[in-house]
């Protein structure tokens, strides 16, 4: 049976798309059938993982609209096992579109409904909000992760997200859980993430995975290549850090 995994955080620049290319390439890599879901209408994720965003092509915005059926937008990605659906940038009208259309928090638990068996994981990448389309990824999901950058403002904003997660648990997914909590962009130098990671660790307890991700360079270039981070440089530090974290992940599973 699938699982359905939102990567999710509406604080933007948390390293929330990085986790989800990253970690579900992993997954994949580790003989897992993975699948990924880009709702950021930014479409970075699908850019990451080599597939190119054109106007012929088919993304989550046309299965949101049922204008298709949702195996027409799966595309393969650079890594085998790993397919894609793309968003694009029209994904941002979505919200709107989706104003009027009834039982419109369901539309993509829905159509995950139909491929969900073809598929070991399925990962969805959330815009940094919390509107309707994030509102729908986490109707569709079994469980998130929520990545959370080692800095002063990481608390600010997540007593919302959490809100919301608890709203969606009473009206609309009651099985939604989170699986973990990651935390990003560590610097171990700095006195204040040593607090604010012990903050978060407060908060969330045994929650918080152990293996954390550090800044590093190869892997913020590894997106302008098309690439995960496994295939771009998998001895960087960054890559070995997302090899860890799959490790725990899937231990837990």
């Amino acid at each position: 049976m699938s699982k359905v995994i939102s990567v999710t955080n509406q604080k933007g620049g948390v390293g929330k798309t990085t986790t989800c290319v990253n970690l579900a390439s992993y997954v994949a890599a580790s003989g897992n059938r993975v699948l990924l879901i880009d709702m950021d209408p930014q479409g970075n994720a699908c850019t990451s993982l080599g597939v190119e965003i054109s106007k012929e092509q088919k993304s989550i915005y046309e299965v949101l609209l049922g204008d298709i059926d949702i195996k027409e937008a799966i595309y393969p990605s650079v890594l085998k096992r790993l397919d894609v659906i793309p968003s694009t940038v029209d994904l941002a009208g979505a919200e709107v579109d989706l104003v009027y259309v009834d039982n419109r928090e369901n539309v993509l638990k829905e159509a995950i409904k139909t491929i969900k068996d073809s598929y070991d994981y399925i990962f969805i990448d959330c815009p940094p909000s919390l509107g309707l389309l994030t509102v729908n990824a986490l109707t569709a999901t079994d469980t998130i992760i929520i990545p959370i950058q080692c800095e002063y403002f990481a608390l600010v904003g997540l007593g919302q997200l959490m809100n919301t997660v608890r709203l969606i648990k009473k009206h609309l997914n009651p099985d939604i859980e989170i699986e973990g909590v990651l935390l990003t962009m560590k610097d171990n130098r700095s006195n204040l993430v040593s607090q604010v990671a012990e903050e978060i660790r407060k908060y969330f307890g045994q929650k918080v995975y152990d293996t954390f991700i550090p800044r590093n360079i190869r892997l913020a270039e590894s997106p302008s290549h098309g690439m995960p981070i496994l295939l771009y440089d998998s001895k960087s530090k960054g890559a070995l850090a997302y090899k860890s974290l799959c490790e725990e992940f899937l231990r837990k599973q």
